[in-house]
């Protein structure tokens, strides 16, 4: 078996033995700079934010800040763990690897789609996940494939593909130039932002005001961001995509429409403008509970504005109507001319390319769904993965087809999927659970093999999927920090050896081989790209390892040297060379370049969205209810960093939050406990009287329930707070994209009943 060398660069050790290293901060997508400096003995003293930083200029978060103690959690596992007449036990790597062979291959050689994957959140900011995972996935060859995507983005993802001809496509707000920033179900003060992430965003909202700019937030809760903005629409959970349709209205009624950027590249205008015509600011009104008068304001502000920007976040993508809510939003953007210009919603040019960076290699074909189904609801295939909430009837069902074997790469499904009782149930009934993951949490310890990575101070760290979302094009390579600690493996060995797995190359095949194949791949589609022989992509890193896929890719993109034919241009030795990043720019115009239909222009009405608005309708409420949403917190990342004891302190966050008004109308004390009943669970839980939410609407945060007593997640457990996906309905999607609904669940809320 070969390893991956870790090298840690020289950083000029001081007089106490310290030394700072430059790194980026993997913990969430603002992908701020950091200085993290470490003892002697590779030990994390401390982290502060990187004032050198080409992109987030010294700016650090609670989250950053905590890094070193999140890779030095003591209860990260430092070796494989392997189940043995019931228990997990330490085991070799050699041994893990055996065992997970053993388990794999009679499963994989029956039917290869009897083995699932799921690629958790945490693998987006781990470089080496991120350039392996195509081969992952063909190595598996099953089309049982799932991630958080359909509980987080991909209506966004459907929307671009839908609307631009490339899921890639999707376009961010040019926050330090638009003069209307209007905020729809997000609240970026708390969570830095997301697909559109941005470092200080408090201080880019001050600067938009310094400016004369003005915030919109429309959310049903009264977040951090709707506190801070200058008008805030308190609208009723799950029909924001009503409130888009009225302020479309408005726009083609008063004849405001302003194509701008998009003139003579759009089709489907008129059909757009018919299909709004109903939605009158009284109709939408009624829906959203927002004033019919302010939805005409708004639609004239946007319309008027010269530089505005409407952004969205999970308000708009976890509800029932998830990819129409996320379209009509962009279509509001495209028609008030405030796409691909100074202050409205902007394409990057990411550093190491995009589909829409290189030229096209065939004629372009339409966007659909549905290549194949899953076994048990008949659920389409979308973008290559099906819905989470199918993956746990998928192994519970029985019959010829059934799931007896999944691989989890970093993802708490135990408390992050919905319908959790019955996700819980399914990971008992697999005949082989592999996990890559750190922590023996409560999904690892159903598992059979777990094989966990070493922390992301000790790897190269390269935002290679977070790039297309920035503020700014820029880039950003960061050595590691400290090597790989004695007994573990580099993550990238430790997939390596899984692809060879996959294969049946057997477990003690050198992931070597495999390594240079993807080399020897990637070589060949770079040289048909760039159409040049193959023996001139070559690359000043000829060592096994992430970096000469990177270098390859680097010099290949957008900024590279094209292997010579760019003299000065953008190689990976050059972001070595400056590891506090390099600015390549402001975002833009891209338009010609990110639009690739068939017809090659914007699609304001496909077929899909035409068929999929005609059937929706505003949620209807049952008296009794209320409606259930999420809530962010600035010291937490779904489940990632409850285990660390300086973001764990504090108040206490694992509370339902309950208007005054419903607290009266359902006798309810502050401080006291309440059972949530939905069509899926059932908790309880504790409650704080708030006006931070209206009446009819209760907030409880997602990714907690830390009360699993195998779970060996200490801090965690002393304050575990709920699971509220045991409330969320995993039958309810979104019809488009599978997303299930996690925002305005109806619920009953009651006092707990008192002990005894």
């Amino acid at each position: 078996m070969t390893s991956t060398p870790s090298t840690v660069p020289p950083s000029g050790p001081r007089a106490d033995g310290t030394r700072t290293v430059p790194r980026g901060c993997p913990l969430c997508e603002a992908m701020c700079g950091l200085e993290v400096t470490l003892d002697g003995r590779d030990r994390v003293v401390t982290v502060r934010g990187d004032a050198d930083d080409v992109y987030s200029a010294g700016y650090l978060c609670p989250k950053g800040a905590s890094l070193g103690a999140v890779d030095d959690d003591p209860d990260r596992l430092r070796g494989p763990l392997v189940r043995r007449d019931g228990e997990l036990r330490p085991a070799s790597w050699d041994e893990a690897f055996t065992e997970v062979d053993r388990l794999l291959r009679p499963l994989l050689a029956d039917d290869r789609n009897s083995v699932a994957a799921y690629t958790g959140n945490p693998t987006g900011h781990n470089v080496a996940f991120t350039l392996l995972a195509g081969r992952l996935a063909r190595s598996l060859g099953s089309v049982q494939a799932y991630s958080p995507a359909t509980m987080d983005q991909l209506p966004q993802t459907v929307t671009a593909a839908l609307l631009f001809g490339e899921p890639t496509s999707t376009p961010v707000p040019d926050l330090d130039a638009t003069d209307l920033l209007v905020i729809v179900g997000g609240n970026p003060l708390v969570s830095n932002g997301s697909v559109g992430a941005a470092p200080d965003y408090r201080g880019r909202l001050r600067r938009l005001r310094a400016r004369g700019g003005r915030v919109v937030v429309v959310d049903p809760a009264q977040t951090a961001t709707a506190a801070a903005a200058d008008l805030h629409l308190p609208i009723r959970p799950g029909t924001d995509l009503f409130l888009l349709l009225g302020l479309l209205h408005v726009v083609f009624a008063e004849d405001r429409v302003r194509l701008r950027a998009a003139r003579d590249r759009v089709s489907g205008l008129a059909e757009l403008g018919a299909a709004v015509g109903s939605w009158t600011p009284e109709a939408a009104g009624r829906a959203t509970g927002i004033a019919p008068e302010t939805i005409v304001g708004l639609a004239r502000d946007i319309a008027g504005a010269d530089r505005a920007a409407l952004y969205g976040r999970l308000g708009t993508t976890l509800n029932r109507h998830g990819t129409l809510t996320c379209w009509a939003l962009q279509v509001l953007n495209v028609v008030c001319g405030h796409l691909d210009r100074p202050g409205g919603m902007r394409f990057t040019r990411p550093v190491t390319g995009s589909p829409t960076t290189r030229r096209a290699t065939r004629p372009a074909r339409p966007f659909t769904t549905g290549r194949y189904h899953t076994r048990v609801s008949g659920h389409p295939e979308v973008l290559g993965e099906f819905p989470v909430a199918a993956l746990a009837e998928e192994i519970s069902t029985p019959g010829p087809g059934r799931v007896r074997g999944l691989v989890i790469y970093g993802g708490n499904l135990a408390r992050s999927m919905p319908d959790s009782a019955a996700v819980q149930r399914a990971l008992t009934e697999l005949d082989a659970l592999i996990c890559v993951d750190p922590y023996l949490n409560e999904t690892t310890r159903h598992a059979h093999v777990v094989l966990p990575p070493p922390g992301s101070l000790t790897r190269d760290h390269f935002d290679l999927v977070l790039f297309q979302f920035a503020q700014r094009n820029f880039a950003r390579f960061s050595e590691p920090a400290r090597p790989v600690p004695d007994g573990m493996l580099p993550e990238w060995d430790v997939l390596l050896r899984l692809c060879a797995i996959y294969e049946g190359r057997g477990p003690d095949t050198d992931p070597g081989e495999i390594d240079d194949e993807i080399a020897a791949a990637l070589r060949r589609s770079v040289a048909r790209g760039l159409d040049i022989d193959e023996r001139e992509v070559v690359t000043d890193f000829p060592g096994r390892g992430p970096r000469r896929l990177l270098d390859m890719r680097i010099r290949s993109g957008p900024y590279g040297d094209l292997f010579g034919r760019s003299p000065g241009g953008l190689t990976l030795a050059r972001l070595l060379d400056a590891p506090h990043g390099v600015d390549l720019g402001p975002l833009g115009p891209r338009l010609d370049e990110v639009v690739r239909t068939p017809s090659g222009r914007i699609e304001l009405f496909a077929p899909q969205i035409r068929e999929a608005l005609a059937a929706a309708r505003p949620p209807a409420v049952e008296p009794g209810s209320l409606l259930l949403i999420g809530r962010r917190d600035l010291r937490s990342k779904n489940s990632w960093l409850h285990n660390v004891d300086r973001l764990a302190g504090g108040p206490e966050r694992g509370l339902l939050y309950l208007s005054p008004g419903d607290a009266e109308a359902y006798g309810i004390a502050d401080g006291g406990s309440v059972t949530v009943r939905s069509t899926a669970g059932r908790i309880e839980v504790p409650v704080r009287v708030t006006d931070q939410v209206p009446d009819g609407v209760c907030s409880l945060a997602h990714g907690w329930g830390h009360d699993d007593d195998r779970a060996r997640l200490r801090v965690a457990a002393r304050r575990p707070g709920v699971n509220s996906n045991t409330l969320t309905d995993g039958t309810v999607l979104d019809p488009l994209s599978g997303t299930v609904q996690m925002n305005a669940i109806p619920v009953r809320v009651e006092p707990a009943p008192r002990p005894g």
